[in-house]
C-alpha cells in the first residue's frame, strides 16, 4: 500500500467541474509511521507533512471525541451506584430482614433504560446537524444530557424520578454518539481518519475506567448521598467541558459548503491540514467537495425512506451499518462487564469495585493499540482477526466455566485454577474486542454513507447498537441465572456469524477519502477485492474495473486469499 500520509489528490479545474486525483494504488506495505518520506509535489497537491504537523488537528479531534468520555463516565458509574448503601436505601427494595436490594427487573430498568433513551436521541436529533451544523448539534444534545443529570441528582427517594432522568440523559448521549464520530470523520485528514475516529472509543474506555475509580473512592469514604451524587455532579462538569470545546473545534467543511459558506469551509480544511485558507490545495479540495454536494443537492432533500433505496447502494450500506453495530454488541463484551464480577469473586476477589477497576484498566489500555491497528492493518482485517480471537476466548471461557469451575457443584468451593484461567481469557477477550470491534464499528459507520444521508444513516445504525445494548443489559441477569456459562456459547455463535459477514459484506476503506468510498460502493466492488481497488483518477489502461465487481473463484479459494 501507499504510505497513509501520502499526498492528497491533484486537482484539475475545468469550466464545469474539478476532479481531485486519488491516492496511488494501495498495497500491503502501507506504514502510517513514515511521514518523512520525500515526495514530489505540485502546487495543487496537499503537501506532505511530518507527524508533528498533525498535533493540532489531533487535539481538536480529541476534544470532539470527548463526547465518548461523557458516555463512558455514565457507563462506569451507574453499575457502582447499585451497590452503594445510600443508593439502595433510597431507590431499592427491602428484604424482610431489613436489608435493601435491587430486583432484576428494577436493576435492568435503571441501568439499561439509558440505552433506550440513547436510541431515541440518536434518531430524534439526526436532522439538527444538517440544519445547525455538527458543532451546535453537539452543544444541544449535551445540554439535554445535563438536564437529565439534574433530574437524577435531584432525586430523593423515588426510583422512577431517577429512572426518568436516566432516559433524558440517554436521549442526549444518543445524539452525542452520532455527531462526535460524524464530525471527526468530516474534519480529520483522510490518512488519519480511522485513527482519530477510534479516539471516540478511547475516550469511552477512559470514562469507564475513571468512573470505576470514582465509585471505589466514594464507596470507601462515604455512606451518604455523596456516594452517587458526586459522580453525577462530575458528569455535569464533563458536559460543560464538552460544550466549551465546541467553540474551538472546526465545523465540518462539508456542512459549510452545503450552506454556501465557501470561505469558512476553506478555513476549516486549512486548519485540519495546517495550510492557509487560500492555499491552492485547499481551494482544490473545496471545489471537489462542492461539486459532489451540488450533484447530491440536484436530487432534492433526502428523506428517511432514501436509506432503503437501492440507488447508489444506499440500502446495502444501511444494512451494513445496522448489522455491524448490532454485531458489536453481540460479541459479548457487555456480558463480561456484567458477569465478570462473579467470576473474579470465585477466585478470591470479593470487592466488586476492585474487580471493575481491573476490567477497566484492561479495556482502556487495550484501546491504545486500536488507534494504530485501524490505520495500519485496515478496518476489514481488524474485524476478521478480532472476531476469530474472541471466538477462541469464548471456546475456552465457556468450556472451563461449564466443566471445571465448580467440580463439586455450585454449592461447593470453586476451582481456583479454573477461575484463573477464565480471568485470563476474560482479559484476552477484552483486549481482542477493544483493539478491533470496539472502535472499528464506529469508523465503518462514519465512512460508509454519502453526505446526503450520512446523519440519518449513522443515527439508524447506532440506534441498533443502543437497542441491543439495552436487550443484553436487561436480560443478562435472567439468562445467566438460567444457563450460567453456557451463555458464552451463544456469543461464540454470533461471533462466527460476524466473521463470515465481515468477509462477504464489509469493504476495506482505509486510505480513501469519503468521496472515494462513495465511488467504490457505487461501482459494486466485491469486499474481498476492495483492498486492491484504485480510485478512477489514478487508474491506468491495465486496470480492470469490471473484474473488481466479479469473481468466479470457488468459495474456499476466496476465503484463503488465493
Amino acid at each position: 500500500m501507499s504510505d497513509p500520509n501520502q499526498e492528497l489528490e491533484n486537482s484539475v479545474s475545468s469550466e464545469n467541474q474539478s476532479v481531485l486525483s486519488g491516492e496511488s494504488e494501495k498495497n500491503k506495505n502501507e506504514n502510517t509511521g513514515d511521514f518523512n518520506e520525500e515526495v514530489d509535489s505540485s502546487p495543487l497537491e496537499m503537501p506532505k507533512k511530518p507527524a508533528s504537523a498533525y498535533v493540532t488537528v489531533s487535539i481538536l479531534c480529541l476534544m470532539i471525541a470527548f463526547g465518548g468520555y461523557v458516555y463512558g463516565w455514565d457507563t462506569g458509574t451507574i453499575g457502582g451506584f447499585l451497590n452503594h448503601i445510600d443508593f439502595q436505601r433510597r431507590f431499592g427494595q427491602k428484604h424482610k430482614d431489613g436489608t435493601y436490594y435491587f430486583s432484576n427487573p428494577r436493576t435492568g430498568l435503571i441501568v439499561a433504560i439509558f440505552n433506550i433513551g440513547c436510541a431515541i436521541g440518536g434518531l430524534a436529533w439526526s436532522r439538527i446537524g444538517d440544519i445547525w451544523g455538527r458543532r451546535l448539534a453537539l452543544v444541544w444534545v449535551t445540554i439535554v444530557y445535563m438536564i437529565g443529570l439534574i433530574i437524577s441528582i435531584a432525586s430523593v427517594d423515588k426510583w422512577y424520578q431517577y429512572f426518568i432522568g436516566r432516559i433524558i440523559s440517554g436521549v442526549g448521549v444518543g445524539g452525542i454518539s452520532v455527531y462526535s464520530p460524524l464530525l471527526i470523520s468530516e474534519v480529520a485528514p483522510k490518512q488519519l481518519r480511522g485513527t482519530l475516529v477510534s479516539c471516540y472509543q478511547l475516550m469511552i474506555t477512559l470514562g469507564i475506567f475513571l468512573g470505576y475509580c470514582t465509585n471505589y473512592g466514594t464507596d470507601h469514604g462515604y455512606t451518604n448521598s455523596v456516594q452517587w451524587r458526586v459522580p453525577l455532579g462530575l458528569g455535569f462538569a464533563w458536559a460543560l467541558f464538552m460544550i466549551a470545546a465546541m467553540f474551538f473545534v472546526p465545523e465540518s467543511p462539508r456542512f459549510l459548503i452545503e450552506k454556501g459558506r465557501m470561505e469558512d469551509a476553506k478555513v476549516s480544511i486549512g486548519r485540519s491540514n495546517q495550510l492557509p485558507a487560500d492555499d491552492p490545495a485547499v481551494v482544490a479540495e473545496v471545489e471537489v467537495l462542492a461539486a459532489g454536494i451540488e450533484a447530491e443537492r440536484a436530487e432534492g432533500n433526502a428523506s428517511w425512506g432514501e436509506l432503503f433505496s437501492t440507488k447508489g447502494k444506499i440500502l446495502q450500506r444501511t444494512i451494513l451499518g445496522i448489522v455491524i453495530q448490532t454485531l458489536q454488541q453481540l460479541t459479548g463484551a457487555n456480558y463480561f462487564f456484567f458477569y465478570g464480577t462473579q467470576i473474579f469473586q470465585a477466585v478470591g476477589l470479593p470487592d466488586s469495585y476492585e474487580t471493575a477497576i481491573v476490567i477497566g484498566i484492561v479495556n482502556f489500555a487495550s484501546t491504545f493499540p486500536a488507534i494504530y491497528i485501524v490505520e495500519r492493518f485496515g478496518r476489514r482485517t481488524g474485524l476478521l482477526w478480532g472476531a476469530a480471537g474472541m471466538v477462541c476466548c469464548f471456546v475456552v471461557f465457556a468450556s472451563v466455566g461449564v466443566t471445571r469451575l465448580y467440580p463439586n457443584g455450585k454449592s461447593h468451593a470453586s476451582s481456583k485454577g479454573a477461575g484463573n484461567c477464565m480471568i485470563c481469557f476474560t482479559c484476552f477477550f477484552i483486549f481482542c474486542f477493544a483493539t478491533t470491534w470496539a472502535p472499528t464499528a464506529y469508523v465503518i459507520v462514519s465512512e460508509s454513507f454519502p453526505l446526503r444521508v450520512k446523519a440519518k444513516g449513522m443515527a439508524l445504525s447506532i440506534a441498533a447498537n443502543w437497542i441491543w445494548n439495552f436487550l443484553i443489559g436487561f436480560f443478562t441477569p435472567f439468562i445467566t441465572g438460567a444457563i450460567n456459562f453456557y451463555y458464552g456459547y451463544v456469543f461464540m455463535g454470533c461471533l462466527c456469524f460476524a466473521w463470515f459477514y465481515v468477509f462477504f459484506f464489509v469493504p476495506e476503506t482505509k486510505g480513501l477519502s469519503l468521496e472515494e468510498v462513495n465511488i467504490m460502493w457505487e461501482e459494486g466492488v466485491l469486499p474481498w477485492k476492495s483492498a486492491q481497488w484504485v480510485p478512477p483518477s489514478k487508474r491506468d489502461a491495465s486496470y480492470d474495473a469490471e473484474a473488481m465487481a466479479n469473481d468466479d473463484k470457488p468459495l474456499f479459494k476466496r476465503m484463503i486469499g488465493k
